[in-house]
């Protein structure tokens, strides 16, 4: 215990307002993710972009954001995790702003492959200060809860504010409003978060384990994208998956042997964390190529404006918060396992229903029905499988739990969006080959993808329902969600 850290959750006078501060901030984090989604038209106007490679401006980020989330969330623990999260909110400002300055595409998704770095310190820290700061029981459920309301509304609120951004004041400002906010949240921090760290553990990071599995994911994202112009057969397309597949096997080499590992395989025993971070991985894949190829959808098929795409998230990012909060108070009553089941069925259902999308489709027949299914499966989803990844965690292991959920779910978008892009554009292509007109082919290529999204949300069904025993989620007014 450090004379900085409370010797009781509930001493610290100042929590409820910490919170506050950590939410603004993880909510910034959340919505970057998806805010950019409705400006990549206008993106890939502006700078270039090809079709496969504008797909890096949001896989980059989720890419170098989940591979060194681990290593932010160990540093948070041994450094200090207030000082760490001052990092971070310092560091993804400035990321933001270059990202607004970009005049290239390389520039920009060099940009953003910083900026997913600086959101791996910010990320992890915001949870473990939650985790030291809030009592086991109902009162933490409570502020996990609320984390997770924002990661399952956060998506759906930042495509709608990307579309408000990128119609009246350009793409530029869906990374410039950052800036104020980690500015602000910055100078709030030491006035109401006390800083805390593990103390008597050694200060060794796994700094090579965590630039191993980064590299591998990159280069395997980078392999699926530019197979269909490389060609799956050739030397270019096999070599680079081969070279994934030698890294991400020599970070489980490190990771095996290494007494400081960054993600500790002793881990994954307790069998709920485990499951939860399977479901993790599906949701990512699901949601995050989800609003991806929608947003397309709607500007380059419907001939949506900016503005109207993202005002036709508004169903998405409303149903989500309500649901969000039933979900919080549900979970309580009747466990984790019933509520993310029924999340992750609803999300099933607003895929089928993508998959029925028409080139001359409208937005009340093709789209209204599954956004209001999915944005009760993200409220449905993202608090309890929140809860479940961290419930029951010792302090120590704090920054690891929730430095791995966040990891599951941005390393899993990052790769559903790489593959469902690759299928969906050498879906098109192939059409296009065919003769087909362009917006039935792009719908091919669109609805192909979604059905390859609604594979992925049933293996996370199945995870939830085989992986998670109700027995040990469910979960009384004092008590909170335990892992095993």
């Amino acid at each position: 215990m450090t004379p900085s850290e409370p010797a009781s959750p509930r001493s610290d006078p100042l929590r409820w307002k910490a919170l506050v501060v950590l939410s603004i901030s993880y909510l910034m984090v959340v919505l970057d993710i998806s805010i950019v989604n409705v400006a990549l038209p206008s993106i890939q106007t502006d700078l270039g972009f090809s079709p496969e490679d504008l797909q890096w401006v949001v896989s980059g980020y989720g890419l170098t954001f989940g591979g060194f989330l681990l290593l932010g969330g160990r540093a948070g623990d041994l450094l200090g995790r207030r000082r760490l999260f001052m990092v971070g909110l310092a560091l993804f400002a400035v990321f933001s702003a270059m990202c607004a300055l970009s005049t290239s595409d390389t520039m920009l998704i060099v940009a953003r492959l910083l900026q997913g770095a600086a959101s791996a310190v910010l990320a992890p820290s915001v949870f473990s200060i939650t985790m030291v700061t809030f009592e086991e029981g109902p009162e933490r459920n409570k502020a996990l809860g609320i984390l997770g309301a924002i990661a399952g509304a956060g998506a759906a609120i930042g495509v709608l504010l990307g579309g408000i951004l990128t119609e009246y004041a350009g793409w530029e400002w869906v990374f410039w409003i950052n800036v104020p906010i980690g500015i602000v949240a910055f100078l709030l921090v030491p006035r109401v978060v006390r800083e805390s760290r593990v103390e008597g553990m050694a200060r060794n990071f796994d700094s090579f384990g965590a630039a191993a599995v980064t590299a591998g994911l990159l280069l395997l994202v980078f392999g699926l994208t530019q197979a269909n112009d490389a060609g799956w057969a050739s030397a270019q397309t096999i070599g680079v998956l081969i070279a994934s597949a030698v890294l991400i096997a020599v970070f489980l080499v490190i990771e095996a042997r290494n007494r400081h590992a960054l993600m500790p395989l002793g881990f994954f025993r307790r069998r709920t964390p485990t499951g939860a971070n399977i479901v993790g991985v599906g949701l990512g894949m699901v949601v995050f190529s989800m609003f991806f190829l929608l947003s397309l959808y709607q500007q380059e098929v419907l001939g949506f404006s900016a503005l109207e795409t993202g005002v036709g998230y508004l169903a998405v990012a409303l149903t989500a918060v309500v649901a969000s909060g039933a979900a919080q108070a549900l979970v309580t009553r009747l466990g984790v396992k019933p509520v993310l089941a029924f999340g992750m069925a609803m999300i099933l259902g607003g895929l089928l229903w993508f998959t029925q999308i028409s080139a001359d489709g409208t937005y009340l027949a093709d789209l209204l029905g599954g956004f209001l299914m999915i944005g009760v499966g993200l409220g449905f989803s993202f608090v309890p499988v929140s809860i479940a990844a961290l419930g029951g965690v010792p302090p120590h292991e704090a920054g690891l739990a929730s430095g791995l959920i966040n990891t599951s779910q941005q390393i899993g978008g990052a790769l559903g969006v790489a593959i469902l892009t690759t299928v969906a554009t050498t879906t098109t292509s192939d059409a296009l080959a065919s003769g087909t007109p362009q917006g039935e082919a792009l719908v091919e290529g669109f609805s192909l993808a979604f059905w390859v999204a609604a594979g992925f949300a049933v293996a996370a069904l199945v995870a939830t329902l085989v992986w998670l025993r109700r027995e040990d989620l469910a979960t009384a007014p004092s008590e909170a969600p335990a892992a095993m």
